[in-house]
């Protein structure tokens, strides 16, 4: 009897310490999954070597458009330049990451009137716009936004802050009149690309 008492209890022990070291398992494996979606939402710190990298020295806009076109900041120069005065980068924490006196740019729309988006009528406006950095970061406009709001008038592509060449790439996308605004500025510009909503 005392046997069996016994190997009942070492069972039970058994059990309760195999529960306990899955429910750590558990534990440690949640840990691990917080940790490493965490740094997967922080970008990389990059070298000035890698951020060289980075740069791109035209532009490709594409996609549903009829005339695809390769952009430089030469380019840009020989479209309408608009001057926007006193622009600052905040992040969605509102900590000011950039404060630019006089930034030298070409409206998006511009750019899109140029590439002509392939509309079937003038009621087909079902299209957004990605604005896509080499380390594929992206920023999305609605074809509403750029051609019948006021962010049609506020959205740029930049070639130049506070008189010189742009550090953080050649040409930077950009939303002057959005609340937070870097979310929507996209540095190490590669391509603007139009797509119809499926």
């Amino acid at each position: 009897m005392k046997a069996q008492n016994y190997i009942l209890v070492l069972l039970i022990a058994f059990s309760c310490t195999m529960c306990n070291s899955s429910k750590k398992e558990k534990e440690d494996s949640i840990a691990t999954e917080k940790v490493s979606k965490t740094d997967n939402d922080k970008h990389a710190v990059l070298t000035p070597a890698d951020s060289l990298k980075m740069v791109n020295h035209t532009i490709e806009v594409k996609g549903d458009v009829e005339f695809p076109l390769q952009l430089s900041v030469d380019s840009l120069k020989k479209m309408k330049v608009v001057t926007i005065d006193n622009f600052k980068v905040v992040c969605q924490s509102g900590e000011v990451k950039k404060d630019n006196k006089v930034c030298k740019g070409v409206l998006l729309k511009d750019i899109l009137e140029k590439a002509k988006i392939k509309q079937d009528g003038h009621k087909d406006r079902n299209f957004y716009i990605v604005a896509r950095a080499s380390d594929d970061y992206k920023a999305t406009f609605s074809w509403a936004e750029i051609f019948n709001n006021p962010t049609g008038e506020n959205a740029f592509v930049l070639f130049e802050e506070n008189g010189k060449p742009l550090k953080s790439g050649e040409m930077i996308a950009i939303c002057k009149n959005d609340i937070k605004t870097g979310p929507r500025h996209v540095y190490w510009l590669k391509s603007i690309e139009v797509y119809r909503v499926k």
